[in-house]
């Protein structure tokens, strides 16, 4: 299921630092956060995880005039500052008619109206009745998603190893009602794992689903089946979503917080069972979930424990079979929170139990103290003040044994053009928590400690100028680090939005260590990357963005990256087309690029582009009536400087890969 790594950043948010919406242009927030996974490193789970969030919220968009605080605060590009104006202005004004009244809102830019035009609508401003059966069932709506992805070759596994055939397919059906009921069900099946045979007797590899409902009396959300949490600041309780260095800049360092029902096809990040958020007052929540699921695991040969816990999610060899479901874990969790005139504080208690004991290989040297045993507890504190113009808050959190973890975030606007944020965070090498996730260099709560400084200027109403430094050191060894390091990353973007297009540049620069080639001590790797992109809308029917990616990477001796693509939208009425070319030359892996290309409802495509080659698609949408939906997309790739493509299994023979997906729904 191409499983992830759960460091997600606060997605769409970041994506405010990159270049603005295709102005006119029909273009959407995809290419946002095209921007910022390519510049955060995310994994191909990470940028799935955030790309299925977004087009959940952008499927059942917001009524902004009958939002509360709380949910208007799971947008995750929305400061509390914002989020209080929103609310401030409805009372003061009534009801928003149109949501180019946002415009009278100071503290909302144009790239964060845009953006709320994706995932809110000005709807009645008086919140339904109370709820009965029969309120809840009216007007009830839904739809059904199916996906097929037809690769033209084979593979070597596809050949001789894969338990399956070598089609990747999906299916999603959600139904939502009166605004409070919703549901959700996925069933999803990656290339060369077995359907309907073999340990896959019942179907899909995979099964996910949900039911939620809100504002139901005092409970806010009750959620049954899977979802996530995300509680403080990520270091006791965090499935979700975590600060990145892009969003934390431009949301002042705050985070999504909550229960959030997903059905998303990832298999790492979930929890399992049900959850519940109990409104005590007007200033006193109470969320309390228990979680039973299982997870893959790499078992040690001499004694059946947990060496590894596997989150790929793929199922297509034997061996991967064996992995599947053969651990399970039991959680239970509580978070207390109070918020009143802007302050707000919080307590969160987690306790965890395997039935199996996580033995990892601590003879190597930076896995020493990663999470050993079969049962974990943490608790955690959170504190914070928010108004319009400074916000401070943090947590601290401890595991059983007393190791500590805290991190603290100070953010200040000093005018409407200028906004400084800080971040600094300690976690103890020692500290171990299965289900921290929060703002670090590493991409795990422990082995790190870091100072982060960002700032965002506005010098005409055009133009934005951001920056961003970290530095992080490493107390422990890490993987292929075996000493303790440091590493320094910086960010500077520019944007200017001209209406009916925009430009705009970033260039980051990463400095880390490494062990030399001899084991006998660290070397330096550098890391540049930069982007120019030119984003033209023409009429609100015709769409274009040029883009140029660079990249150097290594140590002495720099490899060099370079990619060059085009992208061309078409929407009209029924019909939407896009095409996409790009020519990509890097001297090595380390100097890949990564570059979106538009494809299917709920499939982020972003491959990593290495070597010598050119990549080409083209994609037709067309809407058949009111319900049904069809879309066709054919993807090639092609590389001048190898006779094959990959290896070991996902070895193809040829050095040319022509992929066709298709794709339809059914709305009700």
């Amino acid at each position: 299921m191409g499983g992830l790594t759960s460091r997600v950043a606060a997605a769409v948010v970041a994506l405010l630092l990159a270049q603005p919406l295709q102005a006119g242009g029909g273009g959407g927030w995809e290419e946002w956060l095209d921007d910022i996974a390519a510049f955060d490193d995310w994994s191909a789970g990470d940028r799935e995880q955030a790309y299925d969030m977004l087009c959940d919220l952008e499927a059942h968009p917001l009524n902004i005039n009958a939002a509360t605080r709380d949910e208007l605060g799971r947008l995750p590009f929305l400061t509390e500052a914002q989020v209080s104006d929103i609310q401030e202005h409805i009372y003061r004004h009534g009801a928003i008619r149109t949501m180019g009244e946002l415009q009278l809102i100071e503290s909302l830019d144009y790239a964060r109206r845009r953006l709320l035009q994706c995932f809110a609508y000005a709807g009645e401003p008086l919140r339904p009745p109370r709820p009965t059966a029969e309120s809840l069932l009216r007007g009830a709506h839904g739809d059904v998603t199916a996906m097929v992805s037809v690769p033209m070759y084979d593979r070597r596994g596809d050949r001789n190893g894969y338990l399956g055939y070598k089609y990747r397919h999906w299916l999603r059906f959600g139904v939502s009602s009166a605004g409070r009921l919703r549901a959700g069900f996925a069933a999803s099946q990656d290339a060369g794992e077995p359907f309907f045979s073999g340990s896959n007797s019942m179907g899909y590899d995979f099964y996910s689903f949900f039911i939620e409902a809100r504002r139901l009396g005092p409970v806010e959300r009750i959620v049954v089946g899977r979802y996530t949490v995300s509680f403080g600041m990520g270091l006791v309780a965090n499935t979700g979503f975590s600060l990145g260095k892009l969003s934390a800049l431009a949301t002042m360092g705050r985070a999504p917080a909550g229960i959030r029902a997903t059905a998303s096809r990832s298999e790492a990040s979930y929890l399992q069972g049900a959850a519940v958020t109990l409104r005590l007052s007007d200033a006193v929540s109470m969320s309390v979930f228990a979680s039973y699921r299982a997870h893959d695991a790499t078992l040690n040969a001499d004694d059946g424990t947990v060496a590894t816990i596997v989150t790929s999610g793929y199922h297509r060899t034997k061996a991967e079979m064996e992995k599947k479901n053969n651990t399970h874990s039991a959680a239970a969790g509580i978070d207390a929170r109070f918020a009143k005139a802007g302050f707000h504080a919080g307590l969160t208690a987690v306790y965890t139990r395997y039935d199996r004991d996580l033995r990892p290989d601590t003879a190597t040297l930076y896995r020493r103290h990663y999470a050993s045993g079969n049962d974990f507890a943490n608790i955690g504190a959170n504190y914070g003040y928010e108004s319009r113009a400074f916000s401070v808050g943090g947590e601290t959190a401890v595991d059983r044994r007393g190791r500590v973890a805290a991190i603290h975030r100070i953010g200040a606007r000093l005018s409407e053009a200028v906004s400084l944020v800080a971040v600094h965070r300690f976690y103890s090498y020692r500290y171990t928590s299965v289900y921290a996730n929060s703002f670090s260099e590493g991409g795990r709560v422990q082995n790190e400690s870091g100072i982060y400084a960002g700032a965002e200027w506005r010098p005409v109403a055009r133009l934005r100028l951001a920056a961003y430094a970290d530095h992080a050191r490493f107390a422990w060894p890490r993987y292929r680090v075996s000493w303790p390091s440091a590493a320094t990353d910086a960010m500077l973007s520019a944007a200017y939005d001209a209406g009916s297009w925009t430009l705009g540049a970033r260039y980051r620069l990463r400095l880390r260590k490494q062990d030399n080639s001899q084991k006998t001590g660290l070397e330096s790797r550098t890391v540049h990357t930069a982007r120019v992109a030119l984003d033209i809308g023409v009429d609100g029917k015709w769409s274009g963005r040029t883009q140029a990616d660079m990249s150097l990477a290594g140590h002495g001796s720099l490899d060099r990256g370079l990619m060059v693509s085009q992208g061309v939208g078409l929407r009209h009425g029924w019909l939407q087309a896009d095409a996409f070319v790009a020519y990509f030359n890097t001297d090595s892996y380390d100097s890949r690029l990564y570059v979106y290309e538009r494809g299917m409802a709920y499939s982020f495509y972003m491959p990593a582009y290495h070597g010598h080659g050119m990549r080409g698609s083209l994609m037709a949408r067309a809407d058949v009536g009111k319900r049904l939906m069809v879309a066709a997309k054919v993807g090639m790739t092609a590389y001048f400087d190898r006779d094959t493509i990959g290896s070991g299994y996902r070895q193809v023979d040829g050095s040319t890969m022509v992929d066709i997906d298709l794709q339809a729904r059914w709305s009700f």
